[in-house]
């Protein structure tokens, strides 16, 4: 595959995801994970090898464009830290256990997990006609640190965020209004990602195969194409999303998974 064709897809992908993550309060794995596979196989890169460096990448990327969405959404007072900072120290632990798994798994084996996973997600969301606007969201301590180590788990499974499932959550089960659930989910996935690329990056270390200038399953030259366009766009993502109702943004981020998922299934 032609480089340029490659570092524009990335770089392409990155604009699009960092706005995705500013406003939906995802990672963004649903739209990098896919393109990176495409473009790791298309250089004759081995498919399990290129699922779990385009998971452990994604991830890598995510921790600084979601630290530019949380704080955006924060200073527009959208972000529940008493319920962030539990699910996050959750998560952590969560996204190791996720990732060392992933990194003994087939390739397909994730792929297809991936898929179904915000594919029933989707249509979880395109189920629930409204969020509550102006009533208290529930949920407690043990809650929190439940649902973050679920998260977590499924991020370092899935190469995501968690945001896919975590926003669907807050607002279906604990009643966040969608903009809050948005901006805490955020924050949240800082924590989630970083400890399911940990994960990546020891499982993958002085494996064969991976391109130059990687450590483990995450590859510096693509953290960086992707980086440099995700974490500004992030912050313009989040000015969309408070100009937007919340059902709007759930069929609009509903619809993009369906699409991205049922590409997945089909993949490789």
């Amino acid at each position: 595959m032609d480089p340029i064709l490659q570092y524009a897809s990335l770089f392409f992908t990155g604009i699009l995801t960092g706005t995705a993550s500013g406003l939906f309060g995802v990672g963004g794995g649903f739209l990098m994970t896919p393109v990176q596979f495409w473009v790791y196989t298309g250089g004759g890169m081995e498919s399990t090898l290129a699922t779990r460096l385009a998971f452990g990448t994604s991830l890598a990327v995510m921790i600084p464009t979601m630290i530019s969405g949380a704080t955006a959404h924060n200073s527009r007072g959208a972000v529940n830290w008493q319920a962030a900072v539990p699910m996050g120290c959750a998560a952590v632990f969560g996204g190791l256990a996720g990732g060392t798994l992933a990194a003994h798994l087939p390739g397909i084996v994730l792929r297809t997990f991936f898929s179904l996973v915000i594919i029933l997600m989707a249509v979880r969301m395109v189920w629930h006609v409204h969020s509550c606007q102006v009533c208290e969201p529930r949920g407690s301590t043990g809650i929190y640190l439940l649902i973050g180590f679920l998260i977590g788990i499924v991020s370092g499974l899935a190469g995501i965020g968690g945001g896919v499932l975590l926003v669907p959550l807050l607002v279906i089960l604990l009643g966040y209004p969608m903009h809050t659930a948005i901006g805490t989910s955020s924050a949240c996935l800082i924590f989630s990602s970083a400890g399911a690329v940990a994960a990546y990056i020891i499982n993958g270390w002085g494996v064969a195969g991976l391109p130059p200038y990687s450590i483990g399953y995450m590859d510096l030259v693509t953290f960086v194409i992707l980086a440099v366009t995700t974490i500004p766009l992030a912050r313009f993502g989040v000015r969309c999303a408070h100009r937007c109702s919340g059902r709007n943004l759930q069929m609009v981020f509903a619809g993009v998974l369906i699409l991205i998922g049922g590409m997945m299934l089909v993949s490789g």
